[in-house]
């Protein structure tokens, strides 16, 4: 019976030492993750990768547990030391930094074929703007994408994804100091333009006060960008200019609505008659871009509100889990192949995703947001005045964020023009229209593109960031 006894406490000894074991070798693997870890393939991709990809976490508050940033990181593919260093913050806000990664900047797409239930296969993108720079993909604001933390609830809002990101570069070049002294540039797309500005200033301010590591902070690039919040009163000038509504709805709607299409009185019947008028010639246009045929979106079929409810729903479609395998001429087509990619196991693997830190993976998590940053003009103006250049560019096909909007908030801010309005080439044809002011801001269109530009016109796109980011005119 004694012997007995002793086995069993041998054996429960034994238990505890390999538990014990398993739990400290799941903490090194953390801390090895923490300071980035090569990926050797990508499930999909036929062959070696044709660049250098790490992934990794930064961990962010008072513990290293309290929040894990996840990010990509692909080395430039011509001079990684001395090529400039990016940061890459996509829209949403909470779509994940791997829309920037597959579908506009990065150097692999999805190859587009009908899906058959197998893993989606991924190629090359030759006009990746990794070609000439390195790129930081960063999964903000928290509870987007692989990131995750003990209290996501209370992590996710303008300011405090401008802190986090602030906080995870300086952070990150800690980790990684090789490329302290390379330029820095900030890069967004759409709804970040309106935390990007501020995040550029708070990056600017902490360098004035002797933050360490000094980032060598030179300037933003901002694509189809969200920055005053008014756009909506935008949408009615630019259907009219792109033929979508007549003369006479254009004129009845500037003259019953007043140019507020955003907050209209219930009581003005007019205005709401000539918006559901509207709503209606809208209907079937794709507006993020004008040109693209016009998908259905199936969870939309039982909404029997308003027209104008259904127009604003209809925008919040682009970033819904597709439930069902969309038409493969849809842009939901590639949001789904992503959403299979992203949850394969064998991609966690080998993006080194923490095992039981995020169940079902999800392209844009926007809920549970607060918007605490009402304009970025200001932040514009303050960047603009401390010297940084900046590269603002639009699709001229998207009716969300048009163009006139961007122009609009560019001329307040009422800076003198040092080359006018002309046309930019690609192959010579023109591939946009361009002006640069003298607060070395550059604003560019990219002509057939819509939101966002880069994801549609990929080789105009970097052809434009690459004169751009070596200081040639576009």
């Amino acid at each position: 019976m004694k012997m007995a006894s002793n086995s069993k406490k041998w054996s429960y000894f034994f238990q505890l030492l390999l538990l014990s074991l398993a739990l400290f070798l799941q903490i090194v693997s953390h801390k090895i993750e923490a300071g980035g870890s090569k990926v050797e393939y990508l499930p999909g991709f036929d062959g070696p990768l044709p660049f250098q990809l790490e992934t990794g976490y930064v961990g962010l508050g008072d513990s290293e547990d309290d929040m894990q940033v996840f990010y990509y990181f692909v080395k430039s593919e011509n001079d990684p030391k001395n090529d400039p260093l990016l940061l890459w913050l996509t829209g949403g806000p909470g779509c994940s930094s791997i829309s920037g990664f597959v579908f506009q900047i990065g150097p692999v797409q999805f190859k587009v074929e009908e899906f058959d239930g197998s893993l989606p296969k991924l190629i090359y993108r030759a006009s990746s703007w990794t070609k000439v720079a390195n790129v930081i993909f960063v999964d903000l604001p928290m509870g987007t994408g692989f990131s995750y933390a003990k209290d996501v609830l209370s992590q996710r809002s303008d300011w405090k994804l401008v802190h986090h990101a602030h906080q995870f570069i300086r952070k990150w070049l800690t980790e990684n100091p090789e490329y302290i002294s390379n330029e820095f540039y900030m890069a967004a797309d759409s709804y970040s333009g309106i935390p990007a500005p501020p995040l550029v200033q708070e990056i600017a301010n902490g360098n004035e006060k002797g933050l360490q590591p000094h980032i060598n902070l030179q300037g933003y690039i901002l694509g189809n960008p969200v920055t005053t919040r008014e756009e909506g009163n935008d949408h009615i000038q630019y259907a009219h200019g792109m033929a979508l509504i007549s003369d006479e709805l254009y004129l009845s709607l500037k003259r019953n609505c007043k140019g507020d299409y955003l907050n209209i009185n219930p009581e003005n019947t007019l205005c709401l008659s000539d918006m559901e008028y509207y709503n209606k010639c809208l209907e079937k246009i794709d507006l993020y871009f004008i040109l693209n045929p016009y998908c259905n979106d199936d969870w939309l079929k039982q909404d029997q509100g308003m027209q104008t409810r259904s127009l604003a729903r209809k925008l919040e479609a682009r970033f819904e889990t597709p439930l069902i395998v969309p038409d493969i001429g849809c842009e939901n087509f590639l949001f789904f192949l992503v959403t299979q990619w992203a949850n394969h196991r064998s991609v966690r693997k080998a993006l080194h995703i923490r095992e039981g830190t995020i169940g079902e993976w999800v392209r844009c998590y926007k809920d549970d947001y607060e918007f605490s940053i009402g304009n970025s003009v200001p932040f514009h103006a303050n960047l603009s005045a401390k010297g940084y250049r900046s590269l603002i560019f639009s699709g001229d096909h998207d009716a969300v964020v048009p163009f006139f909007s961007t122009q609009a908030w560019i001329r307040s801010l009422n800076y003198s023009i040092v080359d006018d309005w002309r046309p930019w080439y690609l192959n010579d044809q023109v591939a946009g229209y361009t002006r640069t002011y003298s607060n070395k801001m550059t604003f560019a269109t990219v002509k057939g593109a819509g939101h966002t530009a880069a994801e549609l016109k990929p080789n105009e796109s970097y052809v434009m960031f690459t004169r751009w980011i070596s200081n040639r005119p576009l």
